[in-house]
């Protein structure tokens, strides 16, 4: 991530905060609102690592759930936004897109 992008997205999130708080008339999200990162590693374990460190840099835990399968994440909340770091392991972003491949295959009568 460039220097650039992060002040974009932080000055973004800046000014859709003044934004709203300028337009108060305007609906917001009645849901949780989410700020999600996903590590670009070549292998699980170097994105597992990432997610750690970010877990340290947050103060929060790491959800690992036994499988591999499952999402090794971290997430910290400000109120109803939240931080959260997410890294999907190679065999289950794999399942994901073989399951996926028969979108709009089959066509219900």
């Amino acid at each position: 991530m460039t220097t650039d992008h992060r002040t974009n997205v932080i000055n973004g999130l800046i000014n859709l905060a003044a934004f709203l708080e300028a337009n108060p008339t305007l609906p917001v999200s009645y849901g949780d609102i989410s700020v999600r990162y996903f590590p670009r590693q070549d292998t699980d374990a170097a994105a597992f690592a990432e997610i750690d460190q970010i877990a340290a840099q947050l103060g929060t835990e790491v959800t690992a759930n036994a499988t591999s399968r499952e999402h090794y994440s971290t997430m910290r909340t400000f109120g109803p936004v939240a931080y959260e770091a997410v890294a999907i392991p190679a065999a289950s972003m794999a399942r994901y897109r073989a399951e996926s491949s028969y979108r709009d295959c089959v066509e219900p009568d």
